[in-house]
Formats: C-alpha cells, structure tokens, sequence
C-alpha cells in the first residue's frame, strides 16, 4: 500500500498544469502589450498584473465589480480564452 501512494505522489508531481492554448500565431502578428492593456482597461478592469503566459496575455486584477479576475486573452484579438473569478 505505501508504495504504491509513493508511486502516486511521484507521478502526480510530474503533472504539469499547463494554461490555455490562446494562438497559433506568430507573435509579431500579437497585438501590443499598450494596446492590449488599453483595451482592458477600457472594458472597466484594474490591471494588478499584466504578463505574457505561453501564447497568451493574462492578467490579474478586478473587474467592474471589485471581484478579483484572472484573465487569458488571445493576444491576436483580444478576446478572452479563460477567466476565473475569485
């Protein structure tokens, strides 16, 4: 029995947790990090962080509501491929 939870603690340590998959395009096809977070804030979010994860833009902030978001967009179009709320 303890070897097999071993066996399970090793593999499920090995598990990485990858993010979504926001484009296939290249980046200089990608819209600008100013004119992503300009579009962001226009749509009434705070930007605590803005980063590049993978092939996507995320952020963390607030939405017009105050609740704490975590947003990936496709950095093509702007639009939002995965959003959690908190």
């Amino acid at each position: 029995m303890k070897a097999l939870l071993a066996v399970f603690v090793l593999l499920a340590g090995s598990v990485s947790f990858a993010g979504p998959d926001c484009t296939k395009e290249a980046k200089d096809k990608w819209m600008s990090e100013a004119k992503m977070k300009e579009m962001i804030l226009s749509q009434g979010y705070k930007i605590k962080i803005f980063k590049t994860a993978g092939n996507c833009y995320e952020i963390y902030g607030w939405d017009k509501e105050g609740k704490k978001v975590e947003i990936y967009y496709n950095p093509v179009d702007g639009s939002v491929v995965k959003e959690n709320k908190k």
